[in-house]
C-alpha cells in the first residue's frame, strides 16, 4: 500500500520511510525468519520504486534503502533474541510446573469421609509456588492436613517449605499425636546450617514457618488443631463464618528455642456438611486501589446461601480475590477447603484443650484444660 502511494503522489513528496515500520512492528510479534522476508520484501519494494521514479542510484532513494536495510537487519536480530528469551522462559515454565509437582502436588479430592480442594497463588509473575505450602495424609483413623507459610520470598522461602514439606509428609502417618507431629516438622525447619546463623535484629532466626496442623477423625465430629502463628482457619456451618481461633497458639516452627511456649492442641465441632477454610496471610493481606485489606471473612459471610462446595468455593473466592487486588497479589497466597460429607455417629464437645510441652523442652506435659 506504502509503495502504490508513492507512487501515486508528486515527485516530491516521498513515503519510502514508513517502510521501515513494516520489519520493525513485524519483530514484536513474529519470529525471526518471518522479520527477515517482512524487511527483504520493504527493501524490494522500496528499490520498485527507485526505479520507477528516477534510479536506484538517485542518493535520496540510496540512503533510504540503505536504512531500511539496516532496520531490517536489526530487527531480524532483536526478533531472534526475542524467540530465544521466549524458548528459554517456556522451559523454565516447564521446569517450574515439574518441580511444583514434586514439591506441591494437588491435594487429593477425596480423604476418607472428606472433600478437600487447594488453589495456589504464586505473587511472583511466572513463578508456580513459592513460600506458601500444603499438604495432607491419610492415617488410619482419620486425615492430617497441613498449611504453613515459610517467611520470606523466593529460593529461600521455597527450601524452607519444601523442609517441612518433607518432615511431614515422613512423620505424619507415624506419630500418634499432634504434638509428636509438630515437635518433628519443628526439627525439619532447624535441620541444616540456618541454625548457625544471626539473630535478626529482633532477635529471632532468620527461618521460621508459620503452620496449622490438622487431624480431622473419621468417626468423629471434631477437628484437631496446632496453630503455630499462622492465621486461623474458618468454619463455614449453618450459614455462618467462624474463625476458629486458638486460646493458647505455639510459636512459629523454627522458633520454639527463642520463644519458647506449650504446644496447644485444641478440639472444634466440625460437623457433616461443614467446610473448613484454611489460607494463608497472602488472601487476607491482598489489598485494592485503595490499600484496603482483602475482607476474607465479609466475603464468605456474603456468599452462606450459594452453597458451600470446596472446588466452588475456590473458584469463585480466588477469581474474587485477584479482581480485588487488581490481578496482582503483593505476597504468595494459598487456599484449601475441606468438607465433611460423612455423618459422624457421636456428638462432641464443643472445644477442649491439651497442652504438651514444647518441641525440646524438658518440662513435664500439663493437665488437660477445657475451654
Amino acid at each position: 500500500m506504502v509503495t502504490i502511494v508513492d507512487l501515486l503522489v508528486p515527485p516530491e513528496v516521498h513515503l519510502g520511510p514508513f517502510l521501515i515500520a513494516a520489519p520493525a512492528v513485524t519483530a514484536s510479534f513474529a519470529g525471526a525468519r518471518m522479520t527477515a522476508f517482512v524487511g527483504a520484501v520493504a527493501v524490494l519494494a522500496q528499490t520498485v520504486v527507485a526505479v520507477l521514479r528516477t534510479s536506484v542510484t538517485d542518493l535520496n532513494h540510496t540512503y533510504q534503502i540503505v536504512a531500511l536495510v539496516l532496520i531490517s537487519v536489526i530487527a531480524t536480530f532483536f526478533a531472534h533474541l526475542r524467540e530465544r528469551d521466549e524458548s528459554r522462559m517456556a522451559r523454565l515454565r516447564s521446569i517450574a510446573h515439574a518441580a511444583q509437582s514434586v514439591v506441591l502436588p494437588p491435594l487429593p479430592e477425596r480423604s476418607g469421609p472428606l472433600r478437600i480442594a487447594s488453589v495456589y497463588l504464586a505473587a511472583e509473575e511466572e513463578a508456580q509456588m513459592g513460600g506458601d505450602l500444603y499438604a495432607a495424609a491419610r492415617t488410619a483413623s482419620g486425615t492430617r492436613l497441613l498449611i504453613g507459610d515459610a517467611r520470606g520470598k523466593g529460593l529461600d522461602a521455597i527450601s524452607e517449605a519444601s523442609l517441612v514439606l518433607g518432615a511431614f509428609r515422613v512423620t505424619a502417618r507415624r506419630e500418634r499425636g499432634l504434638p509428636e507431629l509438630v515437635g518433628q516438622l519443628e526439627a525439619g525447619v532447624g535441620s541444616d546450617e540456618r541454625n548457625d546463623r544471626a539473630f535478626d535484629a529482633d532477635g529471632t532466626d532468620e527461618a521460621f514457618v508459620t503452620a496449622l496442623v490438622l487431624d480431622i477423625p473419621d468417626r468423629e465430629p471434631v477437628v484437631r488443631l496446632v496453630n503455630c502463628g499462622h492465621p486461623p482457619p474458618l468454619l463455614l456451618s449453618g450459614g455462618r463464618v467462624t474463625p476458629l481461633a486458638s486460646a493458647g497458639s505455639s510459636p512459629p516452627l523454627g522458633l520454639s528455642d527463642v520463644l519458647a511456649a506449650d504446644v496447644t492442641v485444641e478440639t472444634f465441632p466440625f460437623a457433616a456438611g461443614d467446610v473448613l477454610l484454611l489460607h494463608t496471610d497472602g488472601v487476607t493481606e491482598a489489598r485494592d486501589d485503595n490499600r484496603a485489606f482483602y475482607p476474607l471473612t465479609e466475603r464468605l459471610a456474603a456468599w452462606a446461601g450459594a452453597g458451600d462446595d470446596p472446588p466452588a468455593l475456590l473458584d469463585r473466592l480466588r477469581a474474587d480475590l485477584q479482581t480485588y487486588a487488581g490481578g496482582h497479589l503483593g505476597d504468595d497466597a494459598a487456599l484449601v477447603a475441606v468438607q465433611r460429607t460423612g455423618t459422624p455417629p457421636d456428638p462432641a464437645p464443643a472445644a477442649d484443650r491439651v497442652t504438651a510441652p514444647a518441641p525440646g523442652r524438658d518440662t513435664a506435659p500439663g493437665p488437660d484444660t477445657a475451654v
